[in-house]
């Protein structure tokens, strides 16, 4: 039986999302069906609970909460940003453990 992880988003997405174009949320759908069998499907980021999964130019960056069955959708954007996308989740990452712990 395979376990079924549930899928999240932060404020921050959650604002993010309606401004992408038809194409990118389409996709962005299709991933998170796929998440929820398979949270470990992107590529890690330097850890097993941090990975991304691209759509050309851009990306989609989620944490995995594998003892509570949760990804979270942190932010999707372009190449040049993301360093700087990268370095600001993993200065809050205190903020999204405490948003997933609320939700559980």
């Amino acid at each position: 039986m395979s376990v079924s992880f549930r899928v999240l988003e932060t404020r921050a997405f959650g604002e993010l999302y309606p401004a992408l174009d038809a194409f990118e949320q389409n996709w962005i759908s299709k991933i998170i069906a796929q998440l929820k069998t398979n949270p470990f499907a992107g590529k890690p980021l330097g850890f097993e609970w941090f990975r991304e999964k691209k759509l050309g130019g851009k990306r989609l960056y989620y944490l995995i909460y594998q003892k509570v069955g949760i990804v979270l959708l942190v932010a999707f954007g372009g190449k040049k940003e993301q360093q700087k996308i990268i370095s600001h989740i993993l200065q809050n990452l205190k903020e999204y453990d405490e948003l997933v712990a609320k939700v559980q």
